[in-house]
Protein backbone atom coordinates (compact mmCIF):
# COMPACT_ATOMS: atom_id res chain seq x y z
CA UNK A 1 0.00 0.00 0.00
CA UNK A 2 1.47 3.34 -1.19
CA UNK A 3 1.78 5.61 2.79
CA UNK A 4 2.25 8.83 0.71
CA UNK A 5 -0.16 11.32 0.77
CA UNK A 6 -1.85 12.24 -2.35
CA UNK A 7 -0.81 16.04 -1.77
CA UNK A 8 2.67 14.88 -1.84
CA UNK A 9 3.29 12.37 -4.50
CA UNK A 10 3.51 14.18 -8.07
CA UNK A 11 0.99 14.57 -10.49
CA UNK A 12 1.08 12.23 -13.36
CA UNK A 13 0.91 15.43 -15.56
CA UNK A 14 4.10 16.84 -13.66
CA UNK A 15 6.03 13.31 -14.06
CA UNK A 16 5.49 13.14 -17.82
CA UNK A 17 6.14 16.45 -18.42
CA UNK A 18 8.68 16.94 -16.52
CA UNK A 19 10.71 13.70 -18.00
CA UNK A 20 9.61 14.27 -21.57
CA UNK A 21 11.00 17.99 -21.14
CA UNK A 22 14.60 16.13 -20.64
CA UNK A 23 14.41 13.17 -22.89
CA UNK A 24 12.91 15.77 -26.07
CA UNK A 25 15.93 17.95 -25.15
CA UNK A 26 18.45 15.01 -25.46
CA UNK A 27 16.81 13.92 -28.71
CA UNK A 28 17.69 17.38 -30.40
CA UNK A 29 21.01 17.37 -29.59
CA UNK A 30 21.15 13.60 -31.18
CA UNK A 31 19.36 14.95 -33.90
CA UNK A 32 22.01 17.67 -34.03
CA UNK A 33 25.26 15.70 -32.89
CA UNK A 34 26.44 15.37 -36.98
CA UNK A 35 26.92 19.23 -37.60
CA UNK A 36 29.91 21.64 -37.25
CA UNK A 37 29.91 24.55 -34.33
CA UNK A 38 27.31 25.90 -36.21
CA UNK A 39 25.05 23.03 -34.86
CA UNK A 40 26.56 23.68 -31.50
CA UNK A 41 25.57 27.06 -31.66
CA UNK A 42 21.86 26.03 -32.79
CA UNK A 43 21.99 23.52 -29.89
CA UNK A 44 23.29 26.37 -27.12
CA UNK A 45 20.26 28.47 -28.69
CA UNK A 46 17.32 25.26 -27.90
CA UNK A 47 14.81 26.68 -25.13
CA UNK A 48 14.20 23.59 -23.24
CA UNK A 49 11.92 25.20 -20.64
CA UNK A 50 9.29 25.35 -23.49
CA UNK A 51 5.79 23.78 -23.07
CA UNK A 52 6.28 19.99 -23.88
CA UNK A 53 3.19 18.13 -25.95
CA UNK A 54 2.59 15.04 -26.12
CA UNK A 55 0.40 12.44 -27.42
CA UNK A 56 0.31 8.34 -27.21
CA UNK A 57 -2.61 6.22 -27.55
CA UNK A 58 -1.88 4.87 -23.94
CA UNK A 59 0.26 6.60 -21.02
CA UNK A 60 0.64 4.72 -18.01
CA UNK A 61 1.87 5.56 -14.62
CA UNK A 62 3.90 2.39 -13.05
CA UNK A 63 3.97 3.60 -9.82
CA UNK A 64 5.62 0.71 -7.84
CA UNK A 65 8.53 0.85 -10.57
CA UNK A 66 8.82 4.66 -10.66
CA UNK A 67 7.78 4.41 -14.43
CA UNK A 68 5.93 6.45 -16.74
CA UNK A 69 4.88 4.27 -19.82
CA UNK A 70 3.59 6.16 -23.11
CA UNK A 71 2.96 3.72 -26.26
CA UNK A 72 1.10 3.36 -29.25
CA UNK A 73 2.46 6.10 -31.95
CA UNK A 74 3.96 7.95 -29.32
CA UNK A 75 4.38 11.77 -30.18
CA UNK A 76 6.40 14.60 -28.10
CA UNK A 77 7.01 18.08 -28.92
CA UNK A 78 8.59 21.11 -27.34
CA UNK A 79 9.53 24.36 -29.90
CA UNK A 80 10.22 22.63 -33.20
CA UNK A 81 11.57 19.59 -31.63
CA UNK A 82 9.41 16.44 -32.52
CA UNK A 83 10.26 12.71 -31.46
CA UNK A 84 8.36 10.10 -32.48
CA UNK A 85 8.51 6.34 -31.51
CA UNK A 86 6.12 3.74 -30.88
CA UNK A 87 7.10 3.68 -27.16
CA UNK A 88 8.72 5.82 -24.77
CA UNK A 89 9.61 4.42 -21.30
CA UNK A 90 10.60 7.47 -18.22
CA UNK A 91 12.59 5.65 -15.11
CA UNK A 92 12.50 8.00 -11.98
CA UNK A 93 13.35 8.24 -8.45
CA UNK A 94 11.11 9.89 -6.02
CA UNK A 95 12.87 10.15 -2.67
CA UNK A 96 11.60 13.70 -1.35
CA UNK A 97 12.69 15.24 -5.05
CA UNK A 98 11.30 13.93 -8.23
CA UNK A 99 14.42 12.89 -10.66
CA UNK A 100 14.76 11.64 -13.83
CA UNK A 101 17.11 8.47 -14.18
CA UNK A 102 16.66 7.44 -18.33
CA UNK A 103 14.74 7.59 -20.68
CA UNK A 104 14.06 4.81 -23.38
CA UNK A 105 12.82 4.72 -26.85
CA UNK A 106 11.73 2.08 -28.86
CA UNK A 107 9.94 1.29 -32.19
CA UNK A 108 10.98 3.58 -35.31
CA UNK A 109 12.48 6.43 -32.68
CA UNK A 110 12.57 9.97 -34.85
CA UNK A 111 13.98 12.65 -34.03
CA UNK A 112 13.06 15.90 -36.28
CA UNK A 113 13.98 19.98 -35.49
CA UNK A 114 13.66 21.93 -39.22
CA UNK A 115 15.52 20.20 -41.62
CA UNK A 116 17.15 17.86 -39.27
CA UNK A 117 16.48 14.44 -38.77
CA UNK A 118 17.92 11.86 -36.58
CA UNK A 119 16.15 8.07 -36.89
CA UNK A 120 17.04 4.99 -35.19
CA UNK A 121 15.35 1.59 -33.83
CA UNK A 122 16.08 2.44 -30.69
CA UNK A 123 17.24 5.23 -28.14
CA UNK A 124 18.57 5.51 -24.73
CA UNK A 125 19.07 8.86 -22.58
CA UNK A 126 21.07 7.63 -19.17
CA UNK A 127 21.02 10.71 -16.95
CA UNK A 128 23.20 9.35 -14.83
CA UNK A 129 26.19 8.64 -17.00
CA UNK A 130 25.04 11.87 -19.41
CA UNK A 131 25.07 9.76 -22.31
CA UNK A 132 22.69 9.20 -24.97
CA UNK A 133 22.79 6.37 -27.38
CA UNK A 134 20.63 5.75 -30.65
CA UNK A 135 21.69 2.06 -32.22
CA UNK A 136 19.93 0.07 -35.04
CA UNK A 137 20.27 1.51 -38.23
CA UNK A 138 20.69 5.11 -37.61
CA UNK A 139 19.98 8.00 -40.11
CA UNK A 140 21.14 11.87 -39.39
CA UNK A 141 20.53 13.76 -41.92
CA UNK A 142 20.60 17.56 -42.74
CA UNK A 143 19.81 19.13 -45.53
CA UNK A 144 21.61 16.91 -48.19
CA UNK A 145 24.66 15.79 -45.62
CA UNK A 146 23.68 11.81 -44.65
CA UNK A 147 25.46 10.29 -42.14
CA UNK A 148 24.48 6.18 -41.40
CA UNK A 149 25.57 3.84 -39.01
CA UNK A 150 24.54 1.12 -36.70
CA UNK A 151 25.01 3.54 -33.51
CA UNK A 152 25.46 7.01 -32.64
CA UNK A 153 26.69 7.80 -28.90
CA UNK A 154 26.89 10.97 -27.06
CA UNK A 155 28.90 11.94 -24.34
CA UNK A 156 27.42 15.13 -22.74
CA UNK A 157 30.58 15.00 -20.42
CA UNK A 158 33.31 14.86 -22.67
CA UNK A 159 31.25 16.67 -25.91
CA UNK A 160 31.95 13.34 -27.89
CA UNK A 161 29.81 12.34 -30.42
CA UNK A 162 30.65 8.88 -32.26
CA UNK A 163 28.91 6.92 -34.84
CA UNK A 164 29.76 3.08 -35.68
CA UNK A 165 29.04 0.37 -37.97
CA UNK A 166 27.41 -1.85 -35.34
CA UNK A 167 24.27 -3.49 -36.45
CA UNK A 168 24.11 -1.53 -39.47
CA UNK A 169 23.23 -4.36 -42.17
CA UNK A 170 19.80 -3.34 -43.47
CA UNK A 171 21.39 -2.41 -46.39
CA UNK A 172 23.60 -5.42 -47.37
CA UNK A 173 26.80 -3.86 -46.06
CA UNK A 174 29.41 -5.28 -43.86
CA UNK A 175 28.54 -2.71 -41.03
CA UNK A 176 30.51 0.68 -42.41
CA UNK A 177 29.71 4.35 -41.47
CA UNK A 178 28.66 5.89 -44.93
CA UNK A 179 26.83 9.01 -45.90
CA UNK A 180 27.23 11.93 -48.38
CA UNK A 181 28.03 16.00 -47.77
CA UNK A 182 27.58 18.58 -50.20
CA UNK A 183 30.51 20.97 -51.06
CA UNK A 184 29.82 24.71 -51.19
CA UNK A 185 30.06 26.51 -53.94
CA UNK A 186 32.49 28.78 -54.64
CA UNK A 187 32.13 32.14 -56.69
Amino acid sequence: MNTKTPSSRPSLRYLVLRGLAGGLFAGGIAALSFGSVAGAQTIAGFNSNQPVNYAADRIELQDRQNRVVLSGDVQIRQGDLQLTAARTTVAYTDSGSLRIQRIDATGGVTVTRGNERASGSAAVYDFNRRVIVMSGNVALRRGSDTLNGGRLVIDLNSGLSSVDGAGAQSSGESGRVSGTFAVPETD
